[in-house]
């Protein structure tokens, strides 16, 4: 492992600091110990509506300093980066701000709550591009080592051609109907619900693996319940407890399924909920192409299966690919063989690929514009749901 503190300094200044910013701030702390890095991340600020409380996290997560207005964090001269890590509702604002202000952006998932923000952010980034800003947003699945071989080994035609995608995220957080309302079951903030908070992954991850877009969805999303109980003063939104008895309207999805293809035919099939009990984080991946498939379990992430369908009837199988090995990607830098990683270096590798990106001026991956294309697909899903809840099949008469 490395410590290069002789690079150049990269500033960063990072706005939010709950559950993401906590993940963004164990990568930009770790990359440069890990990898040696053409730029070295300085974790120069951290931005926080609430003094005490943006206080204590700078202290914890490793920031130098603080400030409670996005808009003076976006001007300070030590920052050269943004990384934006709060509720979808203001990522426009802050990154195009951001981008005009001249700083690169790193924005986390989904993009946007809506296409018209995407859009703007997009077309924010492409007119920042030609001034040497970069941005991308914060896929961090892509950089699971065993997905990242998966695409090269899909890339390789190791599958042939593409029959089919199968794609789950399942989570159990919400199956309590007492869990207080949060911010990510408002339409006004988070955008959508399971669509956006895992959908957006999921359909990203697809685009990724397969290297194509996915084109014509077709829906149905449910909201199982209705209504919460609003948090407490004291509970702020972390869903720890619920007072006054008072209740609010859940205004997201619950769960969503959809289908669609891929643009050289490949069937795709997609199914996301925060209400699938006993399901912590369980998003899978399986790919059936003409040559063989490949399936991943998150709740397994340092393991790939691989299925070749040339080999002989008698032998031929899934078998197990553990990803730990130097010529992976990403564990060059890492543990002996065998010796697994986790959730958290996902962000490592983000905070890698990003720094390499900058120095080299080459435009990071994924980009606003592959942000904009998920963003998409997701109001596609949105509108689909609405249109497919207005039919109900009729039953044949009796008589008939």
């Amino acid at each position: 492992m490395s410590h290069d503190t002789t690079a150049p300094a990269l500033g960063v200044g990072m706005v939010g600091y709950a559950f993401m910013g906590a993940a963004h701030s164990q990568g930009w702390r770790t990359a440069a110990r890990v990898f040696d890095l053409p730029l070295h991340p300085v974790m120069a600020a951290v931005c926080g509506r609430d003094e005490d409380k943006v206080a204590t996290a700078a202290r914890k997560l490793g920031w130098a300093a603080t400030e409670t207005d996005w808009r003076r964090l976006i001007t300070r001269d030590d920052v050269q980066l943004v990384d934006v890590c709060t509720p979808g509702d203001s990522h426009a604002e802050i990154a195009v701000a951001a981008l005009e202000a001249g700083k690169h952006v790193l924005c986390e998932k989904p993009l946007a709550n809506t296409v018209a923000e995407a859009e703007a952010m997009a077309d924010a980034a492409a007119r920042a591009r030609e001034r040497g800003q970069l941005a991308m947003v914060g896929f961090n699945y892509r950089r699971v080592p065993a997905l990242a071989y998966a695409r090269e080994l899909i890339a390789r035609g190791r599958l042939g051609a593409l029959r089919h995608v199968r794609v789950t995220y399942l989570q159990d957080w919400l199956v309590d109907p007492e869990f207080p309302l949060a911010w990510r079951m408002q339409r006004e903030k988070a955008g959508s619900g399971a669509l956006g908070d895992l959908g957006a992954h999921i359909v990203d991850l697809a685009q990724f693996l397969t290297g194509e877009p996915l084109v014509g969805v077709s829906a149905q999303t449910e909201t199982f319940v209705k209504e919460r109980p609003l948090p407490s003063a004291a509970a702020g939104l972390s869903g720890a407890a619920a007072g006054g008895g008072e209740r609010g309207p859940v205004t997201v999805d619950d769960a969503a399924l959809f289908t669609g293809r891929t643009s050289s035919g490949a069937l795709a099939s997609f199914e996301v909920s925060r209400m699938a009990s006993g399901r912590k984080n369980a998003l899978s991946v399986e790919l059936n192409g003409e040559a063989g498939s490949l399936a991943f379990d998150l709740e397994r992430l340092n393991e790939l299966e691989f299925h070749d369908h040339a080999e002989p009837a008698e032998t031929a199988g899934f078998r197990r690919i553990l990803v730990t090995e130097p010529e992976h990607p990403y564990l060059e830098a890492w543990w002996p063989p065998g010796h697994g990683l986790g959730y958290e270096h996902t962000f490592v590798h983000q905070a890698r690929d990003l720094v390499h990106a900058i120095a080299a001026g080459a435009q990071p991956a994924p980009s606003f514009a592959d942000g904009l294309q998920v963003q998409r697909v997701l109001a596609a899903v949105e509108e689909s749901a609405e249109k497919n809840a207005v039919f109900t099949p009729v039953a044949q008469s009796d008589e008939a």
